[in-house]
């Protein structure tokens, strides 16, 4: 029973580190990354659809995202959907590729994003304490409907903590990693 609360809550922890780093790859570092882009919603036929199902992303040079449409007439929309985007980018398009310059990170831009991975790092501990918080609240009301005892409860309760801090601990190496490439000129 015990060990059933303590998958859920790593399963769920997991998740939360997944989700976060999956996050921070659509934040810019320096250079040309297929991430920043292969999750932008495009309009298709009156459906929202994922760019990378819409066109092959491919970095040709370290400040150059390149985008050809599986299917031309898609251009347009591919081109509205990056222009309406929080990228802050400008499409070339040249009729069968759209091309997306990086301008270099200004000082000030990257400590703007750096306060962005600070934010996406809190909401992911936070996730992780609820996940803690369900996870003892669990262990407590089985150990009131005597289905566990006292001990078994308190050393499960020290087993979620730990799991918490070695998950906590996880996403601020993600956090540190993903500063200094941010901040790497």
């Amino acid at each position: 029973m015990i060990n059933d609360i303590l998958k859920d809550a790593e399963g769920r922890m997991k998740g939360a580190v997944h989700a976060l780093q999956e996050d921070l790859n659509g934040i810019r570092t320096g250079r040309a990354n297929p991430a920043l882009v292969e999750k932008l919603m495009v309009e298709y036929y009156g459906t929202p659809t994922p760019l990378y199902q819409l066109a092959t992303i491919n970095i040709p040079e370290a400040m150059m995202i390149t985008i050809k449409p599986f299917d031309k007439s898609s251009l347009k929309t591919i081109e509205k959907a990056i222009l309406a985007s929080d990228l802050g980018l400008t499409p070339g398009n040249d009729g069968t590729l759209i091309r997306l310059v990086l301008p270099a990170l200004t000082q000030e831009r990257r400590k703007e994003l750096v306060k962005v991975v600070h934010h996406r790092l809190e909401e992911s501990r936070v996730a992780m304490r609820n996940v803690r918080r369900s996870a003892i609240e669990d262990l407590r009301s089985f150990e009131k409907e005597g289905l566990i005892s006292e001990d078994e409860s308190r050393r499960g309760q020290d087993d979620v903590q730990k799991l918490t801090d070695k998950y906590i601990e996880q996403v601020e190496d993600i956090g540190k990693r993903k500063e200094q490439e941010i901040m790497a000129v």
